[in-house]
């Protein structure tokens, strides 16, 4: 009886040392940061990059489960192919055919970002997915429920525990997978970049060249390089629009001086992320040159300083145009490993 006993004590510790050794820790992946460019705003350091954490937030990110009825993902508005946004609306849609109030943001480089939102509504990527889920003319689905059929899936309680360390599925744990696959979609290798970093047998034609002299003169006090962006908010003199009367900012801060201010977006793959502005109402690039060209109103009361329009000739609207062109990407457009997992 000793020795059974012994025996059974034993194997305990053979099965206990067994588990452990093969007890697989999430695989930690750098986040690499482009040469030159600042450090990121978002910290890994709850929340680590990991493979694991990658592959299972990028699988929420095209499963429609995180919406009322399950017809739609976050990737219905946010298509890889056109910089994480869509172009078949001016407004986004969600469940049912319901319309927003807003074209969808680009989800480019948000690890740069300290707000999101065209209103900077939300100000940490980790919360930021729990507007869409929840919006009513978004997903419609309330937080617990979709934790509810997540947590009775026959497959995420285990890719959660494999990135996370628990198969109970939480809110943070969520948030923290949708974050760490969104957090990855970094734009660095566009010809612009290519030129910055002197790459050989990559040069810039004239039409190129004089479109940056161009950018850098009017344009880049709000579209920053290398991220063709600001953590900031501003008014570029477009009237409000008369059926949706988004009045920006002023909607989250209730400050006067915040009305009609909008988030400045990046101009990274442009090209593709059409239509443009909060409300989608420009269909083509050449269209917002021209605003920006002709079409800007100093009277308009809520500008604190006048904006006046540039006056572009024809052919300095063409080199912009260019310059503009070389801000595509089509390494990360066409990246598989942002596209819908197989």
């Amino acid at each position: 009886m000793k020795n059974r006993v012994l025996f059974i004590a034993f194997y305990s510790c053979v099965l206990v040392l067994i588990s452990f050794k093969f007890k697989t820790e999430p695989t930690i992946i750098e986040f690499s940061v482009p040469k030159k460019w600042p450090n990121p705003v978002y910290s890994f350091k709850n929340n680590p990059l990991t493979e694991e954490g990658f592959q299972l937030g990028r699988k929420l990110f095209y499963d429609p489960i995180l919406s009322k009825d399950s017809t739609i993902s976050c990737a219905s508005c946010h298509l890889q192919y056109t910089g994480f946004t869509h172009v078949d609306h001016t407004i986004s849609h969600g469940i049912e055919g319901r319309k927003g109030t807003r074209n969808s943001p680009v989800l480019i480089n948000l690890a740069w970002n300290s707000s999101f939102h065209w209103d900077g509504g939300v100000n940490h990527l980790e919360v930021q997915g729990i507007n869409p889920i929840q919006h009513p003319a978004e997903m419609d689905e309330k937080l617990e429920n979709v934790l509810k059929k997540l947590n009775a899936s026959s497959v995420y309680p285990a890719l959660f525990n494999k990135a996370f360390g628990s198969d109970k599925i939480t809110s943070s744990t969520l948030m923290k997978a949708l974050t760490l696959y969104t957090v990855s979609l970094v734009s660095a290798d566009s010809k612009y970049d290519k030129m910055m970093r002197k790459e050989k047998g990559v040069q810039f034609s004239e039409q190129e060249k004089n479109g940056l002299k161009l950018f850098r003169e009017h344009c880049a006090v709000c579209h920053k390089e290398p991220l063709f962006t600001s953590p900031t908010f501003a008014s570029n003199g477009l009237k409000m629009d008369s059926l949706l009367k988004d009045v920006g900012r002023y909607g989250i801060t209730h400050n006067p001086s915040d009305s009609m201010l909008f988030k400045i977006p990046t101009l990274r793959n442009s090209e593709f992320t059409f239509p443009y502005m909060h409300d989608g109402r420009f269909k083509k690039l050449k269209d917002v040159i021209n605003y920006y060209s002709d079409g800007i109103d100093p009277s308009v009361s809520y500008l604190s300083k006048p904006l006046k329009p540039f006056h572009f000739s024809d052919t300095e609207k063409k080199d912009l145009l260019s310059f503009l062109l070389t801000l595509t990407d089509k390494a990360f457009l066409y990246n598989p490993r942002y596209s819908y997992p197989k």
